[in-house]
């Protein structure tokens, strides 16, 4: 019998590799596996008319090495379920190993108790994914550094931030400033201004409550003329961005593009970023655009599927992801 692993230095390295999705973003999936020239697992994953879920793997994956890709995208509860189901039910056939790959991690705002008697929701889901069965998470640009930290199982976090830095690079444009959508964001900020060698501003804004609204307020940085790109990790209402871009035209901004890693966009956000004075808005395909489109905003999207693809080989053969980024 072939054994289903083999022992290289200290690493374990499974000999197969299988790669599996829910309903949230197949389009990405299967561009992972065609980047590592791979087949799809065949899984089903659906609903009964009861609204519970039902998952069968229609392959065989005993002692293999199984990644299932599953971003936690809207309907958030539902695609959190279908993740967890599919994972006790690859520990429930005996796979090998199971890695839960989330492009992008849902409730990593509610990442602290930073109101009497709230919850820290993004522990209870690190929380879940432990207890479903997942033996390691690969996941990209978290909210909240610190969510590292809620799990007991190891995790890489991978960065989209270079191909978006890389993205910038090609426009060369004149005269570049980064600007952080708020003070969280400085050092991100700093770091994709080190990348492109341009200048740094930051927007401070004042949150006005628990109904995702914000005001930017102040603006820390010379804007006047210069090329500005308003980063995020993440955009929901696009509130923040209307209010920062609002700002920055009134310093003197010569133009302006939005960039973020994950593009949740909740409806509004497409209606205010479409009729803000914007140049380029710039997002990766971590999670598709499940409530509407760009009509008059130029948007271009960058494929996230490479990098994940490279990190799941690296991880299948002991290899270091952290040495993708260097």
């Amino acid at each position: 019998m072939t054994p289903s692993r083999i022992e290289e230095g200290d690493h374990s390295v499974y000999r197969e590799m299988a790669i599996f999705t829910g309903n949230s973003h197949r389009s990405l999936a299967e561009q992972v596996a065609k980047h590592l020239e791979m087949p799809m697992g065949d899984v089903e994953v659906f609903e009964f008319a009861n609204e519970e879920i039902f998952v069968r793997y229609l392959d065989n994956i005993r002692e293999r090495d199984v990644f299932i890709i599953q971003p936690i995208v809207s309907p958030v509860n539902t695609r959190l379920m279908e993740l967890l189901i599919m994972i006790d039910a690859a520990k429930r056939a005996s796979a090998g190993r199971i890695t839960a790959v989330i492009p992008y991690y849902a409730y990593g705002r509610s990442d602290k108790k930073d109101q009497p008697r709230v919850p820290v929701t993004a522990r209870l889901v690190a929380n879940f994914i432990e207890v479903a069965g997942a033996d390691r998470v690969l996941t990209m640009d978290m909210h909240a550094g610190q969510i590292q930290g809620f799990f007991n199982i190891p995790l890489d976090e991978l960065t989209a931030f270079p191909l978006i830095a890389e993205h910038f690079r090609s426009e060369r444009l004149a005269a570049p400033t980064v600007v952080a959508a708020d003070v969280g964001r400085a050092k991100l900020a700093r770091d994709l201004a080190g990348r492109m060698d341009a200048d740094i501003a930051i927007v401070d804004k004042r949150r006005t409550g628990n109904n995702d609204s914000a005001e930017a307020m102040t603006l820390i940085g010379d804007v006047e003329g210069r090329d500005c790109l308003i980063i995020d990790d993440e955009i929901l209402t696009g509130g923040t961005v209307a209010s920062a871009v609002k700002l920055l035209r009134s310093r003197g901004a010569s133009s302006i593009r939005v960039a973020c890693v994950h593009p949740v966009m909740a409806e509004k956000a497409f209606q205010v970023l479409d009729t803000a004075d914007i140049d380029e808005v710039v997002y990766t395909d971590t999670l598709p655009l499940v409530r509407g489109t760009f009509k008059n905003v130029p948007a271009t999207v960058l494929s996230v599927a490479p990098l994940i693809g490279d990190a799941m080989h690296r991880i299948h053969t002991g290899g270091s992801v952290g040495a993708l980024f260097r």
